[in-house]
């Protein structure tokens, strides 16, 4: 199987050395670039055709959201990026995950987590813990103008399909899901994936969004 390819993105070379040899250590990753700025990213994904982009947010000349945004509007097949931000959850990681990125890192993650990591948004899955969730519905409460437009619950699902997205948004994990409607892991992914289906939507972080902003959950909500 060939190694995953990983462009860096931090305006930080020290940040980004120290990235490049934690990945190096991992037989199934491979670093193909790095870049220090989200223009120079762009500029890389086009020369080196990455599978995941490890996308720092604030950076000069363009920002890791903007270039996060621009990457998904190319219309062709584009890498997953999983942005990082740092431990108390920047303002503009929500802006971030709405403009397609599949998940997140904190600054502070423990370097044997990173592999496993880009493993996780490599394969496709979002990497959105249940603690990050609880961090990001806090982002969301920041922003009451997002919830003052939310449109109404969402009617093609079914009445389980709503609770499982309900439950889903408010941070639990597939388990714990499972344990609150007495069912089984495989039902909750079965739910899971049908969700996705009908909402036509991608992953956890987008159905996490799209629950916040149709105003299926609501910021306070226990």
């Amino acid at each position: 199987m060939a190694p995953i390819r990983v462009l860096l993105v931090d305006d930080q070379a020290l940040v980004r050395r120290g990235l490049r040899l934690i990945l190096e250590a991992a037989d199934d990753v491979t670093v193909v670039g790095e870049a220090a700025d989200g223009q120079a990213a762009l500029d890389a994904v086009e020369r080196h055709d990455p599978d995941v982009v490890l996308m720092d947010i604030r950076m000069p000349t363009l920002d890791g959201i903007t270039a996060t945004r621009r990457l998904a509007a190319r219309g062709r097949p584009q890498p997953r990026v999983l942005v990082l931000t740092t431990y108390d959850l920047d303002e503009y990681v929500y802006d971030a995950l709405r403009a397609g990125a599949s998940g997140f890192l904190l600054k502070d993650t423990p370097p044997e987590q990173l592999a496993p990591a880009i493993r996780v948004v490599a394969a496709g899955d979002a990497l959105l813990a249940p603690s990050v969730t609880r961090r990001l519905i806090e982002a969301f409460a920041r922003h009451p103008a997002r919830a003052a437009n939310a449109t109404s619950e969402p009617t093609i699902l079914t009445e389980r399909e709503r609770e499982v997205l309900r439950l889903l948004a408010r941070g639990l994990s597939n388990n714990e899901i499972a344990t609150r409607l007495s069912v089984s892991d495989t039902t909750v992914k079965t739910h899971l994936s049908n969700i996705f289906s009908k909402l036509t939507l991608r992953d956890r972080v987008q159905a996490v969004v799209y629950a916040y902003e149709t105003g299926l959950v609501h910021p306070g909500d226990t």
